[in-house]
């Protein structure tokens, strides 16, 4: 586990996360979202690269198994405490400084839409010190310079182990490209959360 920051007089209060994964995601996802309690206090917002036909199926998996409410994002929604929100594939996802998302159907970026580092962006601009961000396993380097933004508005960067990941690399580029706050196994990292935004 790698730790970056300082102490400080005050710990932040954390208002939202955000998850970006790619191959290998559904695994990934289902050893986090469903060992979250039903009274988590963040929202969680998920890219996940996807065929378009599996997007109704990975909410409805989730939601099956999860004591929060899994959702697919729709533009205009105000991002509310106790749901997962899952972004619609053929859309990049936007988070609007009001906390509401807005979608664009603008031309892919990483050769993906959604895009993690569009949706990250915009997470960071909207919530700056008090976003989480995490990096999954994937295999490409989409959501590296999304985490990068997240760190510059002093947010939490978190990043799975790449030896934990089923596909490494993108977890690799994140942590080669930016620093990195936290990097934990894929077993560890519900439990972190619970820990850091409950106890």
């Amino acid at each position: 586990m790698l730790i970056k920051k300082e102490s400080t007089d005050s710990a932040p209060t954390y208002k939202a996360l955000v998850i970006g994964v790619s191959a290998g995601g559904l695994k990934a996802l289902s050893a986090i979202i469903p060992l979250l309690p039903s009274d988590f206090p963040l929202p969680i917002v998920i890219v996940p690269h996807r065929k378009h036909e599996a997007e109704d199926y990975l909410v409805s998996y989730l939601n099956k198994r999860s004591s929060l409410t899994v959702l697919s994002a729709s533009i205009g929604a105000p991002i509310k405490p106790g749901y997962v929100y899952i972004a619609p594939s053929g859309y990049h996802l936007l988070i609007e400084r009001d906390k509401t998302f807005s979608l664009s159907i603008d031309g892919k970026v990483n050769y993906s839409i959604p895009s993690i580092d569009i949706l990250f962006d915009s997470a960071a601009i909207a919530y700056q010190e008090t976003l989480i961000g995490l990096i999954l396993t994937g295999a490409n380097n989409d959501g590296s310079l999304g985490l990068r933004s997240i760190n510059f508005y002093h947010g939490l960067s978190l990043v799975q182990d790449p030896n934990s990941a089923e596909y490494p690399v993108m977890p690799q580029a994140a942590i080669s490209t930016t620093h990195v706050d936290y990097i934990l196994p894929i077993v560890d990292i519900s439990d972190f959360l619970i820990k850091l935004l409950m106890e």
